[in-house]
């Protein structure tokens, strides 16, 4: 049984909320600029870790968590720029690695039994 969240794989399925959570920040919620950046590149990073964990391999998700925060991260402390543009930058940066990764990942199986190889000629 493979794990899924709201039906799809996990990978999609947080990446998306990542996304749909950033997307939020664009519509002027009474964020600072400062807040909007912890706010993205830390939702960025915590559902990454998640999807990461749940998914495998672990590398290709959490290569795509790394660039989404730090891209979010350097936006909105590294440039003066609005919290919008560090809210669309990750979205936009999500959706991109999505795609192109999509292919590499599965969903884990955690309650699969491990397959024992016999031992020959003992």
């Amino acid at each position: 049984m493979k794990i899924r969240i709201f039906g799809r794989e996990p990978a999609l399925a947080l990446n998306t909320l990542s996304a749909v959570l950033g997307l939020l920040v664009t519509f002027n919620v009474g964020l600072t600029e400062n807040q909007a950046g912890w706010l993205v590149a830390g939702t960025s990073a915590v559902l990454g870790a998640i999807a990461a964990a749940l998914t495998r391999p672990i590398a290709v998700q959490a290569f795509t968590t790394l660039v989404a925060t730090v891209a979010s991260a350097v936006a909105a402390f590294g440039y003066d720029v609005a919290p919008t543009t560090t809210a669309a930058i990750n979205g936009a940066l999500l959706a991109v690695i999505m795609f192109i990764t999509r292919g590499q990942v599965t969903p884990s199986s955690p309650t699969a039994p491990a397959t024992v190889e016999p031992r020959q000629g003992v």
